[in-house]
């Protein structure tokens, strides 16, 4: 059997390459292992260009948003499923210092431009503490990575481009035009693992810093906010009717696929400072995301085998990265157009030669 490439992997990463690839006309094999533990299917899904407590704007935001936007619409319309969430992300005061810095920050074109004038605090005031107010920002919203996996899997899957299973690196045959694997003959292996990239001997190498995020599934009674709420830590609505995500924790630490009682107590504070309704809590979650340790993505081509490729270090932001650089990678791969040097993983090719 012969395909142009093979897909190591289905989380966000790897759904978001084989879509784009297959789009473009490619023929294109998943191989996933479904036992493995996936960050993507426990991932909130949340794009926003407008982080932190410096109100920092998301890197390349003015092109990975519009991009990733009109990704999703036709990307959902294809296959006849909604997974794509536009709502706002309220952010109330804690202070009236922290009212008067964010408000000079949106004096700022290049910030103004992702905040609502003015922003109906009165809404949000019986369900939310806010009596200094608020911040909307606009063009910010989620994607329900659960549904929009299933949905790919489905797809590939009924076209028989879909395989269940571990990934046997020993079986892997560098060949000149290409390579081989088992009985399959392709021109590309494209490893879109998340964290277990580490454990891949080809691409090892590679600087992850991998971050352990845990969030809770919780229902609200009688919630109606269909915005994201955030003050340090967000509630998410899920469904409209109350089931709502509160998350996330960020730990450099003890990475493992653990929950844990530590996490669960600083959500709730977190939580408790700014819900005003009671809620109870029906789930915990954990996953790991593949960050990197200068927080931009590995794609691109090994430094000594041309067949074999990755799509991976998304980290905290797959949902909004994915679609823009499978783009340029999909190009890369056809016409050798180039990819964005700050996420080519060129720039640690040294970290492989000095490893050898």
């Amino acid at each position: 059997m012969t395909a142009d490439y093979l897909i190591v992997g289905q989380g966000i990463a790897g759904s978001i390459l084989a879509w784009t690839l297959s789009q473009r006309g490619h023929h294109v094999l998943i191989l996933n292992d479904p036992t493995l533990p996936s960050a993507s299917k426990v991932s909130a899904g949340i794009f926003n260009p407008l982080t932190g407590k410096k109100l920092s704007r998301t890197w390349k935001a003015d092109e990975l948003f519009p991009f990733a936007h009109k990704f999703y619409s036709e990307m959902q319309q294809l296959l006849e499923v909604e997974f794509l969430h536009d709502c706002d992300v309220y952010r109330p005061f804690r202070s009236i210092e922290e009212q008067n810095s964010y408000i000079a920050q949106t004096a700022d074109p290049t910030i103004a431009k992702y905040v609502i004038d003015r922003t109906n605090d009165a809404e949000f005031a019986p369900y939310i503490q806010n009596q200094y107010g608020g911040l909307q920002i606009t063009r910010s919203g989620w994607v329900d990575c659960t549904r929009m996996l299933q949905k790919i899997e489905t797809y590939f899957s009924d076209k028989k481009q879909y395989s269940y299973g571990k990934i046997d690196y020993q079986k892997i045959e560098i060949q000149e035009d290409g390579v081989k694997y088992g009985e399959l003959k392709i021109k590309k292996i494209l490893f879109c693992e998340g964290f277990e990239a580490r454990q891949n001997p080809f691409f090892s190498w590679l600087p992850f810093n991998p971050v352990k995020g845990q969030s809770l599934i919780a229902f609200i009674d009688n919630y109606p906010i269909k915005e994201i709420v955030n003050q340090g830590v967000f509630i998410l609505s899920i469904d409209g009717k109350g089931k709502c995500r509160l998350g996330a924790t960020y730990t450099w630490h003890d990475i493992d696929w653990e929950t844990t009682e530590d996490a669960r107590a600083y959500l709730q504070e977190k939580i408790n400072v700014f819900l005003k309704t009671p809620y109870q809590i029906l789930e915990q979650q954990v996953g790991i995301r593949p960050s990197t340790k200068d927080r931009r993505p590995f794609v691109g081509i090994h430094p000594e085998y041309p067949s074999l490729g990755i799509f991976n270090g998304l980290g905290t932001k797959g949902v909004s990265l994915a679609p823009y650089f499978a783009e340029q990678f999909a190009k890369f791969l056809e016409t050798g157009e180039e990819i964005n040097k700050e996420a080519n993983i060129e720039r640690v090719f040294s970290l492989y030669f000095r490893s050898k």
